[in-house]
């Protein structure tokens, strides 16, 4: 109850400091108050077009973000297992960490459709994330145990919950906590710059376009949401997937 109460304290806080910045600046086209985004938000939830660029944002950057997690798991295990791959992958996720996004976007943009952009830049940046932490929790695991599974025989399943992945979770959670931000700002980033029609990236660019502080502040705001709902949900069906593993 503490936390909450703490938590609620310092947004009300940082709101109130937002709203005097914005009369002092005195100019909403400069910087929208709270209660325009509020006021503005309101008026664009009931709008057709909301909850379909909705949808269409999240399921692109939900695929990018799943098909990155696969990946980089089965890279991480092809490392933590083979010597040989990690020197093969080594490369391509030092390269893949340090391109810019906005670089990627331009030369995909080459490749694939606008509206299909934001699935691989977001499986882009999923993968080195995912991969580090899991290659991470893989070489963390306590050799001792691996020893203990061969001298007692411990079948390949409950090898596998027992040693692994008691010691790769902890790892795998940080991925994910990390990666979807990460993914809906680097996929929304990539619909700004392909403006695929529908999209929450659009909305944004033609805030832009047209000088609505107030759109642009409302569109941030739900993507600030949608991040946190999506993070929370992965996070608890990650939770609890392992908790139905464990009990088998």
């Amino acid at each position: 109850m503490k936390k909450r109460l703490i938590t609620a304290g310092t947004v009300v806080f940082w709101i109130l400091v937002w709203q005097a910045a914005a009369m002092l600046v005195g100019k909403s086209l400069l910087l929208a108050s709270p209660v325009e985004v509020a006021h503005r938000l309101i008026e664009l939830i009931p709008e057709n077009t909301f909850l379909s660029s909705v949808l269409f944002s999240t399921g692109k950057i939900m695929l990018g973000f799943f098909s990155g997690t696969v990946i980089g798991v089965v890279f991480a295990v092809l490392s933590g297992k083979f010597v040989f791959f990690e020197k093969l992958f080594s490369p391509l996720i030092t390269a893949v960490k340090a391109v810019p996004v906005a670089s990627f976007t331009i030369l995909a943009l080459i490749w694939i459709s606008s509206a299909d952009l934001s699935v691989l830049i977001t499986l882009l940046i999923a993968v080195p994330v995912v991969y580090s932490n899991v290659f991470e929790g893989i070489r963390a695991t306590d050799p001792k145990l691996k020893v203990m599974a061969d001298i007692f025989h411990i079948s390949p399943f409950k090898r596998f919950v027992g040693v692994y992945l008691s010691q790769i979770m902890p790892y795998f959670r940080s991925a994910v906590h990390l990666a979807v931000g990460l993914c809906w700002k680097s996929g929304v980033a990539a619909e700004v710059i392909g403006t695929p029609k529908g999209s929450i990236g659009e909305k944004l660019y033609n805030s832009k376009i047209y000088l609505e502080t107030a759109d642009l502040f409302a569109w941030t705001f739900v993507i600030i949401i949608l991040s946190l709902i999506t993070e929370r949900l992965l996070l608890l069906l990650t939770d609890i997937a392992v908790k139905r593993i464990e009990k088998l």
